[in-house]
């Protein structure tokens, strides 16, 4: 199964709506909302960083951008960068604008969800694919994927 296929037959298993659009390959969080026709606040950005040691995911609003100083303060960390583009394919089997907002059981790594996530009624981000994107509540996005809510943006 794709990621794709992974995401939503894990939705399905916990009776979560959602809806799913197919477009043309979407790169960025400008061209993703889009090609949704969603505001870009409502994109669910989804990076993988080093922190010190350890990647990770980190999720938040497509319309802001992570605030390195606030991770490595909350995580204790002498240096955090972004997933080089290898890294991260190594890490998921995903190439970068196609990680989709979920950590286990769909991705393997630790999730941190950026608490202006919580301020929409709904996420869409790309869910694996460049060309698939899912669109559900927020509340059940934050429900489904058990993530720490912090603030880093």
């Amino acid at each position: 199964m794709t990621v794709f296929e992974n995401i939503c037959s894990f939705l399905r298993a916990q009776n979560i709506s959602f809806r799913t659009v197919h477009h043309q390959p979407a790169f960025t969080s400008e061209e993703s909302a889009r090609a949704r026709v969603e505001e870009i606040k409502i994109g669910g950005k989804a990076i993988v960083m080093k922190t010190g040691e350890e990647f990770i995911l980190l999720v938040l609003s497509a319309a802001l951008k992570v605030d390195s100083k606030k991770i490595k303060q909350y995580f204790h960390a002498k240096s955090v960068r972004f997933a080089s583009s290898e890294e991260l394919f190594s890490l998921t089997g995903l190439v970068p604008g196609s990680v989709p907002p979920f950590g286990k059981p769909i991705l393997h790594l630790k999730l941190f969800i950026d608490s202006s996530v919580t301020q929409n009624k709904n996420i869409a981000f790309n869910a694996g694919s460049l060309t698939d994107s899912i669109i559900m509540q927020t509340q059940d996005y934050l429900a489904a994927a058990n993530g720490t809510i912090i603030s880093f943006t």
